[in-house]
């Protein structure tokens, strides 16, 4: 059993202290760069030094990869990605890709205030599970295994990214993405995340569509005379909610905020609706992307011949080809194919390291994806607690000293086992 010390707690209570809601989830200014020296300044002892400590360029950010609400927010805030930097810590020599080992864990998290607390079992806090807990037993495995294997550092490189740019639909395009395009990464590259500590090798990437109804307002005691972004809104969402999961394949459909106004005394002409939709390739994300666009025409034109005829609506129904259209959010992102490598998944699992997520079971959308088309990279996303169980992005959120000091344990086997390869019978090369 790998323990977490009484430092490490610490470190986790004042990394669950720290506010570090990135600016698209809430307001305030994030304190992540100190987060992110308080880890550092945990990580040194055992031999990392920061090789990297910076915000992304704006510059990096203006292909169509990058979320709509991202470029804006890089363009209309100057301060927008200084607030926001990603760290990279580093372990041992110098040495090629094939013996450097990466692991990456987001500092960022979601908004919403959550008491931080620990009771000798459990710590409570905003990014308790996702993902502070993780990073600080991140540290604890490669503590144990330095303690384990003395030389490990000899002949591997271990990379720590500790990322902003996770949470707030970013998607890693400020904070992970730039790191790997640097080439921060290894042969093995383990991404921490509550997987209730079974070793993931796929993840899907997601899309947003907004389906926007722009028209005209009526007041209240003539609502025939403008649009009802509502009313078309809302049988858009029950068609899309009904039909489109079915062509998700691999994927997930989430019919999510509608919004139209606030008041009960007006009728609203404009409103938005919006979808997230996960895939896991790219053919299944643009099959689905034309999906819900057909699926879209088809509902305004069920509108318009159900309610062409209604007092109230006629109007509505006249012109809601006109003034309905999809407006994509986020969209051509790349998923991670599932890993099909011996080696891989021997040194991953072998002497009672973590079981495979259920091939049935669906993947989630996170930063591995951008480990896609690497050559000579292997990718998996690994952690302790499960994203439901443990409140992850709800309230409650916590994260069980256990599950922690478990997942400390699987990270060190796994660093031990790697530097402890040898070279393969054939061809001379390193397994």
């Amino acid at each position: 059993m790998t323990r977490l010390t009484r430092a490490d707690h610490a470190l986790l209570l004042h990394l669950l202290e720290l506010p570090t809601v990135g600016p698209l989830e809430g307001e305030g200014e994030p304190r992540l760069r100190e987060a992110q020296r308080a880890y550092a300044d945990a990580a040194r002892p055992l031999g990392f030094e920061a090789v990297h400590h910076a915000a992304a360029e704006a510059a990096e950010l203006t292909d169509d990869q990058v979320p709509l609400a991202v470029r804006r927010a890089v363009a209309d805030d100057p301060g927008f990605l200084t607030v926001q930097p990603s760290l990279v810590l580093a372990a041992g020599p110098e040495l090629p890709q094939a013996d450097t080992v990466m692991f990456n864990v987001h500092l960022d998290t979601v908004a919403g205030v959550e008491p931080v607390g620990f009771d000798g079992e459990r710590f409570t806090g905003r990014g308790a599970i996702d993902a502070k807990g993780p990073a600080v037993a991140l540290l604890a495995g490669v503590r144990s295994a330095l303690d384990a294997a003395p030389d490990l550092l000899a002949g591997t490189r271990v990379l720590i990214q500790a990322v902003a740019g996770e949470e707030g639909g970013a998607m890693g395009v400020f904070g992970t993405r730039p790191l790997i395009r640097r080439g921060w990464y290894g042969r093995l590259n383990l991404f921490c995340e509550p997987t209730g500590m079974r070793l993931l090798t796929r993840s899907t990437a997601a899309m947003t569509a907004c389906v926007r109804v722009d028209g005209d307002d009526a007041i209240d005691d003539r609502p025939a005379a403008g649009h009802n972004a509502t009313v078309l809104l809302g049988h858009l969402a029950q068609r899309l909610a009904a039909r489109l999961p079915e062509h998700a394949d691999g994927g997930q459909v989430c019919v999510a905020g509608l919004h139209t106004g606030h008041l009960h005394n007006r009728v609203y002409g404009t409103g938005r609706l919006l979808l997230n939709c996960s895939y896991p390739d790219s053919a299944t994300g643009q099959a689905l992307a034309a999906r819900l666009e057909r699926e879209v025409a088809d509902g305004v034109r069920e509108f318009a011949e159900a309610y062409r005829t209604h007092r109230d609506l006629a109007r509505t129904a006249a012109d809601a080809a006109a003034i309905t259209r999809v407006e994509w959010h986020k969209r051509g992102l790349p998923a991670l194919p599932p890993l099909d490598d011996p080696w891989s998944f021997d040194l991953l699992t072998r002497d009672g390291g973590p079981s495979r997520w259920p091939a049935d079971e669906p993947a989630f959308t996170c930063d591995a994806m951008w480990m896609a088309g690497l050559p000579g990279a292997h990718t998996a996303v690994l952690g302790p607690g499960d994203l439901d169980r443990n409140h992850a992005h709800a309230a409650g959120e916590y994260a069980d000293l256990a599950d922690l000091e478990a997942f400390a344990g699987a990270v060190s086997g796994i660093l031990v086992r790697f530097a402890a390869r040898r070279h393969a019978t054939t061809g001379g090369k390193r397994q």
